[in-house]
């Protein structure tokens, strides 16, 4: 509108467009939620001070790693939990309004996940070459699998972890209360979920609630106690076996291409 008055309707409409092909929108989004998370950190536990709003975005190639120390806490876990909640009222909510209401009622949600999930890697420089992908994921796991200790938060997730949950230390007692109140988010959401699966056939009763429960820390002790470490080399000699192939791919392109040129 300030546009419209100061330079006309038409250079205000062409402006609107060219930002909206420059992703602004998507800019914009993203660096709402940071803007957010740190406002609601200090206003909850206090230690104000200068945070990045990711004006460096396509200055310099970022590795995925420092996108996910940097936007993990902010953007990617609530990111993720938007998305489950929009999945599951995807799947119960449907019978109770239509599939176009459906749609218009949950676009701007899905255009916020997104926004807080792949803006880092939109905006990244080169963030879509193979080699930078398979290169970011061995400096990511060879990170994730450091532990703490007297190393800066670039070197161990363990020293990220306590860094990033340093300010519950020096909160009182009624910001402990409030952010223990904010995480109980999860047993109502489980409470919700769990009387809607077929599995419980309408039973109301309270122990399906507690056998969910049962269910979780199973799968939490199968998770522990198995071996992540060979899960990660699985991981690793599939992304090297990608590698290869995508060599084996470039490498006839680039021979056919300097025969063409020599005449060979």
């Amino acid at each position: 509108m300030e546009i419209g008055l100061e330079r006309g309707f038409l250079n205000a409409l062409s402006d609107f467009v060219m930002m909206q092909l420059q992703l602004a929108s998507i800019f914009f989004t993203f660096s709402l939620g940071i803007k957010t998370h740190y406002y609601g950190r200090t206003i909850l536990h206090g230690g104000a001070k200068y945070r990045g709003t990711s004006r460096s975005f396509g200055v310099f190639y970022a590795k995925f790693a420092d996108n996910y120390r940097m936007y993990s806490r902010s953007h990617f876990v609530k990111g993720f939990e938007l998305m489950i909640l929009l999945l599951v009222y995807q799947i119960f909510g449907e019978s109770h309004t239509g599939a176009i209401a459906n749609i218009l009622i949950t676009v701007y949600m899905w255009f916020m996940v997104g926004s807080w999930l792949f803006a880092p890697f939109l905006f990244n420089p080169s963030g879509f070459e193979w080699q930078k992908i398979v290169d970011d994921w061995r400096e990511w796991k060879k990170w994730i699998s450091n532990q703490g200790g007297i190393v800066p938060p670039e070197k161990s997730w363990e020293t990220w972890w306590e860094e990033e949950h340093e300010h519950l230390c020096h909160s009182g007692m009624w910001c402990i209360i409030a952010e223990t109140i904010l995480a109980l988010r999860f047993f109502i959401y489980q409470y919700g979920l769990v009387y809607h699966l077929n599995i419980v056939k309408h039973n109301k009763s309270f122990l399906v609630y507690g056998i969910s429960w049962l269910v979780i820390f199973l799968i939490l002790f199968v998770i522990k106690h198995s071996n992540a470490k060979a899960l990660l080399e699985a991981i690793d000699v599939q992304f090297e076996s990608f590698e290869k192939a995508h060599a084996m791919t470039v490498m006839p392109r680039s021979s056919s291409a300097y025969s063409s040129l020599y005449g060979r």
